[in-house]
């Protein structure tokens, strides 16, 4: 069991020198339901745009949204669907993902989010895990077949009742006007929920062995959307361009319920992330803040007509779900206008967001590190090892602790117990350093730590370095296998256009006098991509397994 650490203060944490603090106490938090959340802002901001969505071609105000939800609520309690029933929805972003994500908090069903890039073993699993009752699908999603694949995997789910396709005769009647009577039966069932009932399974990336289902509360994930978007300063007149998914908490966390908490509109560009659409979306409807990766900004920065589009209206965003390169971020905050672009750091277990920037944060806060403890929350970094809290400044293992953690994973006692100790601390694996001041830098994943011949080497210090080469539009590194040093590194690295080609040699030579020795990569691998989770997380596993196979096949990566 970790060292558990008191405080009430974060200054007294600070002035002790350790690695802890705890958040603010304000503003309150949110005791309440998703339901009853959203009926007081409809209630407050009836004709305020709720959401735009450029798929379907959709508009509506915050009534007409929740009446949507209302109908669809009742459509469900007509199926059976109620308090406790799990309930899949598998589609990309569009409308009816979010109207399906706030009738089922209506009705106290818990959704789950379902990873539109699943195959048959996956969604398999997913559907037989948490015992799911009905499935809303998309018709397809690229290359992938959903009405095939759950007709594939229903006779073997006995729990599996039916799958709906969006645009169907079933979704039809599903959405059919309710009665006054059957209107009457949502509000019941809304009445009767309690802040703490689980409303929504989130499954992890599931990179080693199966994934696991974080469970999330109305209070977990309402509160998280809440204070995500006091932080990022939003109003009723704020317009929200979310490109990324709303399976993951990015997008129907962080987006979603941050506007619908704020009377803010929710912008849908495109069911899946298309730089294009995004910047078009910003420009078109006056997008006050955009999200999105990394990775998702470096390509809207890339575009050749990027300058094209009028994105004066930006002030804000928010850049999170991996380290974010500081090179990238200033060229946000300058060309993209979002002079107060907001920098989080979570993961689903912690529904998401534990650290976060503020819009008054100096420029090298805000480019260098996630941010400070969130409001309401604690955060602490410990030896990995033995557990006791660490001095400020020094790299160990970051923990949260407070209303966002999630309750468990769905059916798995044994695995919540290793990651959630009986103190309530949530042990992310994630690295970081905290400084003096209780700003947190993440340094990597602990099993991405690369043991060189005895040295310990981080590779998100490398990386930051390879970014200052004029060529290098993105890197990543990763720790290969190595006879003499136990591994070495290697650099996946992608050019911008018209880059001539990088060598190991030629990377040496940069990095010669400017970083150690023993930090400068044994290997260069030039690619267009890096290969990616659909939520644009780097899939460092994968890149390893690649790694190997071509080290083994004696590919031209000269050392």
């Amino acid at each position: 069991m970790s060292e558990h650490i008191t405080s009430a203060d974060p200054e007294d944490a600070a002035n002790s020198g350790l690695s802890y603090s705890r958040g603010e106490p304000q503003p309150p938090l949110l005791e309440m339901t998703i339901g009853d959340s959203l009926a007081a802002t409809a209630d407050r901001f009836a004709d305020n745009d709720a959401l735009i969505d450029e798929v379907t071609g959709t508009t509506l105000t915050y009534r007409q949204f929740r009446d949507a939800v209302r109908v669809l609520a009742a459509g469900l309690m007509r199926r059976g669907i109620g308090r406790g029933d799990r309930f899949g929805i598998w589609s990309p972003n569009r409308a009816e993902w979010v109207i399906t994500q706030y009738a089922t908090a209506e009705i106290g069903a818990i959704l789950v989010n379902l990873n539109p890039a699943y195959r048959l073993r996956e969604i398999e699993f997913a559907l037989r895990h948490v015992g799911i009752r009905l499935v809303l699908a998309s018709p397809a999603h690229r290359d992938s077949d959903y009405p095939g694949m759950l007709t594939a995997v229903g006779e073997a789910l006995p729990e599996l009742e039916s799958s709906i396709i969006f645009g169907s005769a079933e979704w039809s009647q599903l959405t059919a006007p309710p009665t006054d009577d059957e209107l009457q039966t949502v509000a019941d069932a809304r009445a009767a929920l309690h802040p703490d009932d689980p409303i929504n399974i989130q499954f992890t990336s599931g990179t080693t062995g199966n994934p696991k289902g974080a469970t999330l509360s109305h209070r977990n994930i309402l509160n998280n959307g809440y204070l995500v978007g006091e932080l990022c300063h939003y109003t009723d007149a704020d317009r929200i361009c979310i490109p990324v998914p709303f399976y993951h908490c990015f997008g129907m966390v962080m987006g979603n319920l941050a506007a619908t908490t704020h009377g803010a509109a929710m912008v849908i560009p495109s069911a899946t992330f298309d730089p294009s659409a995004a910047l078009r979306a910003v420009a078109a409807h006056r997008c006050t803040s955009l999200y999105g990766v990394p990775t998702m900004f470096i390509a809207e920065l890339a575009l050749p007509d990027f300058a094209d589009h009028d994105l004066s209206t930006l002030r804000t965003g928010i850049m999170a779900g991996s380290p974010c390169p500081a090179a990238v971020m200033r060229r946000v905050v300058e060309e993209m206008h979002m002079s107060e672009v907001s920098i989080c750091y979570g993961m689903t277990e912690t529904s998401p967001v534990s650290t976060q920037t503020r819009s008054e944060d100096t420029i090298a806060q805000r480019v260098g590190t996630v941010g400070r403890v969130g409001p309401h929350l604690e955060i602490k970094v410990i030896d990995p090892v033995t557990g006791t809290t660490l001095p400020r400044g020094s790299t160990g293992e970051f923990c949260t602790r407070g209303y966002s953690v999630m309750s468990g994973y769905w059916n798995e006692p044994e695995k919540t117990e290793q990651v959630l100790d009986g103190d309530g601390w949530m042990h992310t694996g994630d690295l970081a350093v905290m400084d003096d001041d209780g700003y947190v830098q993440i340094t990597g994943r602990i099993k991405d730590m690369v043991i060189r011949g005895g040295e310990n080497i981080y590779p998100r210090e490398i990386e930051e370095f390879l970014y200052t080469h004029p060529d290098i539009i993105d890197a990543q590194v990763i720790g290969v296998p190595d006879p003499k040093y136990g591994e070495e590194l290697m650099a996946w690295i992608r050019l911008r256009e018209g880059a001539a080609e990088l060598t190991a040699a030629d990377i040496r030579d940069f990095a010669t006098g400017q970083i150690a020795r023993h930090k400068i990569p044994r290997y260069v691998h030039v690619v267009e991509d890096f290969p990616m989770t659909v939520t644009g997380k780097v899939r460092k596993v994968e890149m390893r397994e690649q790694a190997m196979q071509i080290l083994a096949l004696g590919a031209e990566l000269p050392g």
